[in-house]
């Protein structure tokens, strides 16, 4: 099954017509571009080797009406051309629906291998419901497993916060894909922890499995005026249940009248709770 096909008649171009040199001002980027972010370094150094070599591959574009175009593949191109002040730019003209321009923007930009983990997964998704295919058909022309496939799609679960960390690469795609068994608001508050403290995916891995257990500790470093470790050992959660039982006790005997002295060591691998009471 292929991604998109064309009717061969509707998809015949003069030959004159094929390539031709387009005013810039007459052409719009794509709707339909999967890229959200493009950097202005690699457009600069495109820009430079446009300007000493030329334009070695036109971009494709297609007809909207009333003289006007819309860039299919390209824009990267298209945009360093506008910053060098071009007036017109070598286009290959095809006709094509929306979903043809669409699938084959997609295409043209996944096959490049330099999208965000979060541009990658929504270009996935979006070649899948424009050509009704599922995950294995879509691996299949895509030329990927579809166990990468699934876990590209599986980003697109990750709240905006985290998303946007994705998509600016402050965290990895593994980061991502640790965070997915959390809440909206576990996974926003562990991704600023990674972000923050540059945790690595081992450590984001021992925070999601007792993440208020972390966070305990270390408003409790905090408090008490401790650096902050990057992956702190943390008490099974198991054990702290039982430890907020005896806490309980305690409150309740200062409640009745009982002095109360409590010294606490929380090594979680010789944890010690030692109580002393006297009457006031």
């Amino acid at each position: 099954m292929a991604l998109f096909s064309f009717n061969k008649h509707h998809d015949e171009i003069p030959k004159n017509k094929q390539i031709q040199d387009i005013e810039l001002a007459k052409i719009t980027p794509n709707r339909f571009q999967p890229r959200r972010r493009f950097s202005e370094d690699a457009i600069n150094e495109l820009a430079s080797t446009l300007e000493k070599e030329g334009l070695l591959q036109p971009i494709v574009i297609r007809e909207k009406g009333d003289g006007e175009y819309e860039i299919i593949a390209g824009e990267r191109r298209y945009r360093a051309a506008q910053s060098l002040g071009w007036e017109k730019i070598p286009s290959i003209v095809k006709n094509m629906d929306d979903d043809q321009a669409a699938s084959l923007a997609l295409i043209e930009n996944l096959q490049r291998e330099n999208l965000n983990p979060i541009d990658e997964a929504q270009a996935y998704s979006n070649l899948m419901k424009l050509n009704k295919l599922t995950q294995v058909e879509l691996a299949k022309e895509m030329g990927k497993s579809q166990s990468y496939v699934a876990n590209k799609l599986r980003l697109l679960k990750l709240t905006p916060k985290v998303q946007s960390y994705l998509a600016s690469g402050e965290i990895t795609a593994r980061h991502g894909r640790a965070l997915l068994p959390l809440s909206e608001r576990d996974q926003g508050r562990v991704a600023d922890e990674i972000v923050n403290n540059k945790l690595n995916v081992k450590d984001t891995e021992e925070i999601v499995k007792d993440v208020e257990g972390y966070f305990e500790q270390k408003n409790t470093d905090e408090e008490l005026g401790k650096p902050v470790k990057r992956s702190p050992k943390r008490i099974p959660k198991d054990m702290r249940v039982q430890i907020n039982t005896i806490k309980q006790a305690i409150k309740l005997a200062k409640d009745s009248g009982i002095k109360v002295k409590v010294q606490e060591n929380k090594d979680p691998d010789d944890y010690r709770i030692t109580i002393e009471l006297k009457r006031k």
